[in-house]
């Protein structure tokens, strides 16, 4: 295997970036033959006879009768719907063990634990015995044993740079590099059928922000929405994350993450306002970026027909 070369600064540091080849490794991984170690990120246990039932009272997930072995990704939302924390969990039966952010393990935690009330649920930070992998071939991340992972990553390894690439390429973004803290669920993903995206369950029970996910999803449009840029790939740089995205000099959009992939080179996520036409063209530290369409600017529009027959809630 190549040399590694891992990063020594930003969030996720520690984690492998590549391993001398990260074009060569995002086709591996689109071809099957590559795993990637996400080693890096937490893994929070949530145990006890109440743990679906609670979580789904607290997530923007229907979680209260998921598959064993099945990854699911949710929000947890303040009361005025803004996300708070993202998870990706895996329930084994008796466990369910969630990654989250590197930077947010403990605040998880904590809030986790202040909302547990009298449910019968034990919640710990297992990172040193439990670890987020992509097994070669794998369509999502499992979470595993971290004495098992060597075995099931495989030989042939990808870094951070080509999973953050294709990443990014599919429109996933992640919290609070891609979002900010005001963000709506509503404004990083399109509703379909009884979804908004892979986080959000539009036909489940009340959740803390639940109203306004409601309220934004029935009668109301986002007030920004993902999108992604299409960054000008002869300068060397990408833009920092939180950079302004700017239209005739005028801020427009929030820059997220961005890397260089390997058909469509370099790309990145923003949020931009949701009336900036599609066909503008924006600028972003310095770098021209052209728009691909992630969120419709024009959702919120799909069910107004129906507003004034039923009440918004009924549409829940």
């Amino acid at each position: 295997m190549p040399s590694e070369v891992t990063l020594a600064s930003g969030p996720d540091a520690g984690a492998v970036w590549h391993y001398g080849e990260p074009i060569r490794e995002q086709r591996a991984i689109v071809n099957g033959t590559a795993g990637v170690d996400l080693g890096h990120l937490p893994v929070l246990a949530i145990a006890g006879p109440d743990r679906l039932g609670w979580l789904n009272n607290l997530t923007t997930q229907q979680l209260a009768n998921i598959a064993p072995g099945k990854l699911v990704r949710a929000y947890l939302l303040n009361p005025q719907g803004h996300v708070l924390y993202e998870l990706a969990g895996v329930d084994d039966g008796g466990v369910f063990r969630a990654s989250t952010e590197p930077d947010q393990a403990q605040a998880l935690l904590n809030h986790l634990a202040k909302m547990r009330w009298r449910s019968k649920v034990e919640i710990t930070d297992v990172s040193a015995d439990f670890t987020l992998i992509v097994p070669a071939g794998a369509p999502e991340p499992n979470i595993v044993p971290r004495a098992a992972a060597e075995a099931l990553l495989g030989v042939e390894r990808a870094g951070l740079w080509a999973y953050e690439a294709l990443r990014i390429a599919s429109g996933r973004p992640r919290a609070f590099l891609d979002f900010d803290a005001n963000t709506l669920p509503n404004e990083l993903a399109n509703p379909e059928g009884d979804h908004l995206g892979a986080h959000v369950h539009l036909r489940k029970g009340c959740y803390p922000g639940q109203e306004t996910v409601a309220k934004v999803f029935n009668i109301g449009k986002p007030p920004r929405r993902l999108t992604l840029l299409h960054l000008d790939g002869s300068e060397d740089a990408l833009p920092e994350v939180g950079a302004d995205v700017l239209f005739e000099g005028e801020a427009v959009g929030r820059m997220g993450t961005s890397e260089r992939h390997y058909e469509l080179g370099p790309v990145g996520l923003a949020l931009l306002k949701r009336d900036l036409p599609l066909e503008a063209q924006i600028e972003v530290g310095g770098i021209a970026a052209a728009q691909q369409k992630i969120v419709d600017p024009d959702a919120g529009l799909h069910v107004r027909p129906e507003v004034g027959k039923r009440s918004p809630r009924s549409l829940i």
